[in-house]
């Protein structure tokens, strides 16, 4: 066998990792991201060093470089990418260098060209999948699982309300909706989102920002509302949605692009509406390991099979800044991403 000392190499763990990274200096807009350049450790037990290729941008992001899920000082946002397998810890047996993997949740440091990750959440990547669309599946495929598994579960003949249809979760819940067989109502800001809602199987699309979409859901059910509606705009939303909620049906906001959401009192939700509030993280589902191991395999073979997240524009790494503002002007459709 030939040896390091025979060959003059120097033992992985010997050497210096250098890796790019976009950091928050406080928090606050924009402005607050720099580029740095770190060192890295060799990756300890249960670890493995990921070179990423490319990295999902998500409002989640946006949440942690504004502050509203507070990072630590001078902290790394994002919570998905995809990547080649550098190097593994010393009790790693499931991965090997050269490997193709994706992964979603926490710690969260998405945002770098070569980070260190735990083993477990290390999904492999299907051979010829894009890397723009393995960065993207996971995150928003993991929320979707999670809302129509354990929220509330989705089967045929459920009706639907998907705000923002155009969106990258958006787009997906569509689309995986209507592959269960539910019937699905849409709302999008323009023609051109609607557009891309009704491609991907939405029924009815409610157009326009300032749409009287529970007039639009009273009218398309017959008065009865929607069996569960899902809110990720928030602002004065979330509050118009519960008028287009069956009883006993469920809302389910899982996000606030558009501000802040105002409080709700029971008396909003019961007992005349009988209605049922979630406010589910994806976050703390994708801390339950067995959960995770199942549902992020589950979420990739769907993409492989065509169930994949709508994708939008690409940035450098180096451009956070740019595709953070894009997303939170509401500008973009799809799925954002970074290349490292």
């Amino acid at each position: 066998m030939t040896t390091c000392a025979q060959t003059g190499a120097i033992p992985f763990r010997e050497r210096t990792i250098m890796a790019t990274i976009v950091r928050v200096r406080q928090a606050g807009g924009v402005e607050q991201f720099e580029v740095a350049h770190i060192t890295l450790p060799a990756p300890g037990r249960g670890e493995i060093l990921l070179r990423q290729s490319a990295i999902g941008v998500n409002f989640i992001d946006i949440y942690q470089r504004s502050g509203l899920y507070p990072l630590p000082p001078a902290g790394v946002p994002g919570v998905e990418g995809m990547g080649v397998v550098s190097a593994v810890g010393p009790d790693v047996t499931t991965l090997k260098p050269g490997d193709r993997v994706a992964y979603a949740g926490a710690p969260v440091g998405a945002y770098a060209s070569e980070r260190i990750l735990p083993a477990w959440r290390a999904v492999p990547v299907p051979p010829g999948m894009p890397d723009a669309v393995a960065a993207t599946a996971l995150a928003r495929g993991l929320t979707a699982h999670m809302l129509m598994n354990r929220v509330y579960p989705v089967a045929a003949g459920t009706t639907l309300l998907v705000h923002a249809a155009a969106g990258g979760l958006g787009h997906l819940l569509t689309r995986w909706g209507k592959q269960r067989g539910a019937w699905v109502i849409g709302t999008a800001g323009s023609e051109d989102k609607a557009r891309i809602a009704r491609d991907a199987g939405a029924d009815h699309v409610i157009i326009g920002r300032n749409a009287d979409f529970a007039a639009a859901v009273a009218e398309l059910t017959a008065g009865r509302g929607v069996d569960v509606a899902y809110d990720g705009i928030g602002g004065s939303t979330l509050a118009r949605t519960f008028g287009c909620v069956r009883p006993f049906g469920v809302v389910a906001s899982i996000g606030q692009a558009a501000g802040a959401i105002a409080p709700v009192s029971v008396e909003d939700l019961g007992p005349r509406r009988s209605l049922c509030l979630a406010r589910p993280s994806v976050m703390a589902y994708m801390n339950e390991r067995a959960t995770y191991e199942t549902a992020a395999r589950e979420v990739m073979a769907a993409t492989a099979a065509g169930l994949a997240p709508l994708l939008g524009r690409g940035f450098a790494l180096t451009e956070a800044a740019a595709a953070q503002a894009a997303l939170e002007a509401g500008a973009t459709t799809g799925c954002l991403y970074l290349l490292a």
